[in-house]
């Protein structure tokens, strides 16, 4: 089920057919994948984008708190207004979902 503007995909998987949810980057709020290249300690991350610009990202604490980010994580980052260089990471996908992302061609360029 796609939600509204369709920023949703989904894929059926494992045996039991159950269905995998993927958000995708709303390009309309400014959103765009990237991938950690360097973890720089203080809640903050080197992110590549698939712009081709290296972003400082900040993660804020209601996604460091739920889940931890590594080095080599997609995540989803939205570029400061005022500073293009520097973002905020909004989402973190998990590894089935990365496999979809690369799949349906999302991550051809990072």
């Amino acid at each position: 089920m796609r939600g509204e503007g369709g920023e949703e995909g989904g894929v059926r998987g494992g045996e039991e057919g159950e269905v995998i949810r993927v958000r995708i980057p709303r390009r309309e709020k400014g959103e765009i994948l990237g991938v950690v290249e360097k973890m720089l300690g203080g809640r903050r991350a080197m992110v590549q984008c698939e712009d081709g610009v290296l972003r400082m990202a900040r993660i804020p604490g209601r996604l460091k708190r739920r889940e931890w980010i590594n080095v080599g994580d997609v995540v989803i980052v939205v570029p400061w207004e005022f500073q293009p260089e520097k973002g905020d990471i909004i989402h973190k996908y998990t590894r089935p979902q990365e496999e979809w992302l690369r799949k349906k061609g999302f991550l051809k360029q990072l």
